[in-house]
C-alpha cells in the first residue's frame, strides 16, 4: 500500500541523513519534497500543509540543529508527526461485556463490509464468544448469500428473515440473540454506490432501534480521497464510532490511511489487509508509521506468529532441526503454519531491513504450493523416510502432484542439503562439551 510513499521518503531522508550539515534552508527544501511526496500519495492537501509546518516547527530548533546526529532526530520527528497525524494510539472496539454487545457495520457497496462481518465474527470466536451475523442488506444481489457461506465457513450463526426490511431484521436478530445467549450481534447493513438520503435515512433507523455499541464504518483504501469523503458524509449523519481500512493489501497510494484521522476526527481501529476471513489487524498508529518509513513491524510480526504457531509443535521441531533429524512431515507442517501467518511479501516487509532489501524481488507463492503438492503426494512411509524414494516412487509423487520428475529431484536435494546443513551445523555446537549434554537441552 505505501510502497511508492515509502520509497519517496526513504530518497529525501536519506539526503538529510548523508547533509555534512543541517541548516534551516536544506531542511526548508527537503519537507518541500516530502509535502509533495504525501499529495502524490493522495494524501489531503491540508493535512499535509499541517503536517510539513509541524515537522518544520520541531526540526528547525536549537536542539536538533546541534545534535549528535541531526538527521537520524528529523526522522524521530518525521515518524512521531506520523503517530499523531494516524491517531497517536491504538483504539480499540467496544468490548464485548454485554449480551449481547452490538456491533454495526455500514459503508459503500464494494468496500469489503459483508466480508469484515465475517472476519470480525471470527475474531470474537478465537477469544471464546458466541457471534450473530445479520444479513441486513436486502438489496444488492447475492449480499444475503454471500454471507451466508462466509458464516458456514467458519461455522457461526446467521440470521436473515425474508421478505423483511432492514429495520425489522436488525430489531428481530436483537431479539433471537438476547433469547439465545449470544454474545455478539454483528450488523450487515445495506451500501450503495454513492450516499443518498434513502440510505443514510435506512441507517439511522437501523442505529435508533437498535442502539449498536460500535457503529464501524468501512473506508476503501483503494478510492483514495473519495474514502475520507465519504468518512466525513457518514461521520456527519451517523456519528459513526470508528473506522476500520480495507483492502490495505493493495496498491492504491495510501492517502486515505493517512487522511481520515485528520479530516473526520474519527478514530481508525483496524485495518483489513487480505481477502482471508482472518486477515484483520487491530490499527497501531506507531506500527503504520514504522512501516511507511520502512522499518518493519516486527511486533505485528510476533503477534501473528503467536496467534498461529502452536508453541508445542515448535520446540518439538526445535529439538528435531538440533539434531537434523527432521522430516517431511516437518516441513508440511511448518509450511503450513506459515502460510496461516499471511502472504510471505506481507510478513517479510513486517522485517526491519528485509522489506527494503526485497524490494525488487518478487516473491514466488506458488513455489510454496507446488512443494506443498510434492509433499503431500508421498505416502506417510515417503515422508518419514525420504531415502527410500527412488526412480519409480519420483514419477508417481510428480504424477500424483502435476508436477516433472525435475521438480521433485530439486525438491528432495533441498531437503537434503538442509539436513545436511544442520547435521554439520550440531557437530559444531556440541563438539568438545561433556557427555551430559544433548542437542536440545537449552531449551529456547
Amino acid at each position: 500500500m505505501f510502497e511508492s510513499l515509502s520509497d519517496k521518503l526513504e530518497v529525501v531522508l536519506k539526503k538529510l541523513r548523508g547533509a555534512g550539515k543541517l541548516t534551516e534552508k536544506n531542511i526548508r527544501d527537503s519537507m518541500r519534497e516530502v509535502r509533495r511526496s504525501l499529495l502524490e500519495a493522495d494524501v489531503n492537501y491540508k493535512v499535509a500543509r499541517d503536517f510539513i509546518k509541524a515537522v518544520e516547527e520541531k526540526s528547525i530548533g536549537t536542539e536538533v540543529l546541534k545534535s549528535i546526529d541531526p538527521g537520524q532526530q528529523i526522522i524521530k520527528i518525521v515518524h512521531d508527526e506520523l503517530v499523531k497525524l494516524l491517531g497517536g494510539t491504538n483504539e480499540p472496539l467496544a468490548p464485548i461485556d454485554k449480551s449481547p454487545t452490538i456491533y454495526m457495520v455500514c459503508g459503500l457497496q464494494g468496500s469489503g463490509k459483508t466480508t469484515l462481518v465475517s472476519k470480525l465474527a471470527l475474531a470474537s470466536k478465537r477469544k471464546n464468544k458466541k457471534p450473530l451475523v445479520v444479513a441486513a442488506d436486502i438489496y444488492r444481489p447475492a449480499a444475503v448469500k454471500q454471507l451466508k457461506v462466509l458464516a458456514d465457513q467458519i461455522n457461526v450463526e446467521h440470521f436473515y428473515l425474508e421478505g423483511a426490511q432492514p429495520p425489522q431484521i436488525c430489531r428481530e436478530a436483537v431479539k433471537y440473540a438476547e433469547k439465545n445467549f449470544i454474545d455478539l450481534v454483528i450488523l450487515d447493513t445495506a451500501g450503495r454506490l454513492h450516499i443518498d438520503d434513502e440510505l443514510m435515512a435506512e441507517l439511522e433507523e437501523i442505529k435508533s432501534q437498535v442502539k449498536p455499541d460500535e457503529l464501524l464504518l468501512v473506508a476503501d483504501s483503494m478510492t483514495g480521497q473519495d474514502a475520507v469523503k465519504v468518512a466525513e458524509e457518514f461521520h456527519r449523519c451517523l456519528d459513526i464510532t470508528g473506522v476500520v481500512l480495507s483492502k490495505l493489501d493493495g496498491d492504491a497510494r495510501g492517502g486515505a490511511a493517512l487522511s481520515i484521522r485528520s479530516v473526520t476526527g474519527c478514530p481508525i481501529k483496524l485495518a483489513s489487509v487480505g481477502e482471508k476471513v482472518s486477515d484483520l489487524e487491530p490499527f497501531y498508529p506507531d506500527r503504520m508509521a514504522s512501516r511507511i518509513l520502512g522499518m518493519g513491524d516486527i511486533v505485528t510480526l510476533v503477534e501473528k506468529a503467536e496467534e498461529t504457531i502452536d508453541l508445542e509443535k515448535a520446540e518439538k521441531m526445535q529439538k528435531k532441526l538440533l539434531k537434523a533429524q527432521f522430516d517431511f512431515e516437518d516441513v508440511l507442517d511448518q509450511m503450513q503454519q506459515l502460510k496461516k501467518m499471511g502472504p510471505l511479501e506481507s510478513i517479510m516487509g513486517m522485517i526491519p531491513g528485509v522489506g527494503k532489501a526485497m524490494k525488487n524481488i518478487k516473491v514466488d507463492e506458488s513455489a510454496m504450493e507446488r512443494m506443498v503438492a510434492i509433499i503431500k503426494s508421498m505416502t506417510i512411509q515417503e515422508r518419514r523416510n525420504p531415502n527410500i524414494i527412488d526412480g519409480s516412487r519420483k514419477k508417481r509423487i510428480a504424477l500424483g502432484s502435476g508436477n516433472s520428475v525435475q521438480a521433485v529431484n530439486q525438491l528432495l536435494k533441498q531437503f537434503f542439503a538442509m539436513q545436511k546443513m544442520f547435521s554439520n551445523m550440531s557437530k559444531k555446537k556440541f563438539k568438545g562439551m561433556p557427555s551430559g549434554f544433548m542437542p536440545g537441552a537449552f531449551g529456547n
